[in-house]
């Protein structure tokens, strides 16, 4: 028998076709799930369709902004909205600092609003907490305002703070999550926060006199400054010491390099728990769609339940889970119903 014969040339690998991605980016679904959790099951279902998938958990400057930014990798023991210690988490980042209200002066911290006494809630601990990350070189700070125990106008805050000069020098932004104004924070969020009729008028006159000697003493009107009444007026308070006040969204985007984590994606994927007639007017589903529209990116938004004044673009594609699941389950198992409401949309 002759020698075996010589192999042939090796066949040459057929490449494959480039895999497409999508970038989860959803706010949280309030008082179900984080938008960390809405993200991951996001992610899940479009590996499991065989796309790439990045997490991007999103804010708008209320409870969650501070996840949505990196978490948490400090914590000082402040003062709570009714003057008892409180452990706050907040975020420091070389010298960029990212604080979210809720932690020091929230809501929750006190049992809600039936365990709320809104004529003396304060954001003393606010001011604690932005003091903290003076003390600790910040030059940059991000206070993210929302959920809040508050409506003091921000003079809380400003009690700790004294003497305001510390803060030259210092970009101070506010990261708002609602465009109310000062004075009209009490008749929007007060009875939210537990306060009466009556209270809500004494509330109102408290930060009308605020106006006046914020005005008088740092020279600054907040009466009409768009989101100034954002968590009691708090916005107001720091805009009187020069912060700016930015929508929440926008700084979320910003720091988180969005516009640069959706070029090339083949999808968006966005969210919360009830969309409405807010939903596309400085919130996270808004924002995501239309930075998403301007980059020729198609959008999905997935939502736990539809309100009837939503009126998403017609570009964007909406899945109720109230409608696929029902209430109940929507309600209960929101990740879940997500992974497979959207592991049918990719299959389709």
């Amino acid at each position: 028998m002759g020698p075996p014969p010589e192999p042939g040339p090796a066949a040459t690998p057929v490449n494959e076709p480039p895999r497409p991605r999508v970038l989860a980016a959803p706010d949280k679904f309030k008082g179900t799930a984080s938008a960390a959790d809405i993200a991951a099951a996001a992610c899940r279902a479009a590996e499991a369709a065989g796309w790439d998938a990045e997490p991007m958990p999103m804010a708008d400057g209320g409870e969650g902004t501070l996840a949505a930014l990196g978490g948490a990798n400090r914590s000082t023991v402040v003062t709570n909205p009714l003057g008892d210690p409180v452990t706050a988490g907040w975020r420091l980042d070389g010298d960029v600092a990212v604080i979210e209200m809720a932690e020091a002066s929230g809501l929750q911290l006190v049992g809600g609003s039936d365990g709320n006494d809104a004529l003396s809630a304060s954001t003393y601990g606010t001011g604690e907490l932005i003091e903290a990350a003076l003390e600790r070189g910040a030059r940059r700070i991000i206070v993210c305002v929302g959920g809040s125990a508050t409506t003091d106008g921000g003079f809380g805050a400003l009690r700790a703070l004294l003497p305001g000069h510390r803060l030259r020098g210092v970009e101070l932004v506010v990261a708002c999550d609602v465009r109310t104004r000062f004075c009209d924070a009490a008749e929007v969020f007060g009875p939210q926060k537990g306060a009466t009729p009556a209270e809500v008028k004494l509330l109102r006159r408290r930060l009308e006199r605020l106006v006046g000697m914020y005005a008088g003493e740092y020279g600054v009107d907040v009466a009409d400054l768009p989101g100034s009444g954002a968590a009691g007026g708090l916005a107001g308070g720091l805009a009187a010491l020069g912060a700016r006040l930015v929508e929440g969204f926008e700084v979320v985007a910003e720091e988180t390099r969005l516009a640069e984590r959706l070029e090339g994606a083949d999808l968006v994927v966005t969210g919360e728990g009830l969309l409405d007639a807010e939903s596309f007017n400085g919130k996270v589903v808004g924002g995501v769609c239309e930075l998403a529209e301007r980059l020729g990116v198609p959008a999905l938004a997935v939502a736990g339940a539809i309100d009837g004044d939503a009126a998403p673009p017609a570009t964007v594609p909406v899945l109720s889970l109230s409608e696929r699941f029902g209430a109940d389950r929507a309600f209960a198992e929101p990740a879940a119903c997500v992974e497979e409401a959207l592991a049918e949309h990719l299959s389709d």
